[in-house]
């Protein structure tokens, strides 16, 4: 079932259980969708699977900074609030990379590529956010790429 009628599925069932973070997040989660179909497309476009990912993944981040700024900032009740959400869009992200299936990746990577130093780490992570999917983060998988080129 393509995402964005697992979506609207979603927010029918999160209105019948009057789950109002559900139904928030998924709200939400289409409206940064269809923006972003408008913006690549125009207003009739529909984004693909794999671009409605990048969209989860920003909103992902956004609410990600927001625990650790509101933790900061000594507001326990509103990062407990942007967890709920964590929890609700992570359930959208495809399973995500072991860290074998990732060290696998970027070594297979770097040897294809013949990389050796740090200068060769923008192609590596170039090669490597296509190959990897949205099935893991771009930070862990530049660190595991800076730890094999020195």
């Amino acid at each position: 079932m393509p995402l964005s009628q697992q979506l609207t599925e979603d927010m029918k069932t999160a209105m019948k259980a009057k789950d109002t973070v559900t139904l928030n997040v998924v709200r939400g989660l289409k409206s940064a969708i269809k923006y972003a179909a408008i913006e690549k497309h125009g207003a009739e476009g529909e984004l693909e699977d794999t671009d409605a990912i990048a969209v989860i993944r920003k909103e992902l981040k956004k609410r990600q900074d927001s625990v650790a700024s509101y933790e900061a900032g000594g507001r326990p009740d509103l990062a407990e609030t942007e967890k709920a959400e964590i929890a609700v869009l992570e359930k959208y992200l495809p399973a995500a990379m072991s860290a074998d299936e990732m060290e696998k990746l970027v070594n297979s990577v770097i040897l294809e590529l013949g990389a050796t130093s740090k200068k060769d780490m923008g192609a590596v992570m170039k090669l490597l956010g296509e190959r990897a999917a949205g099935r893991a983060d771009n930070r862990a998988l530049s660190t595991e790429v800076a730890k094999r080129l020195q």
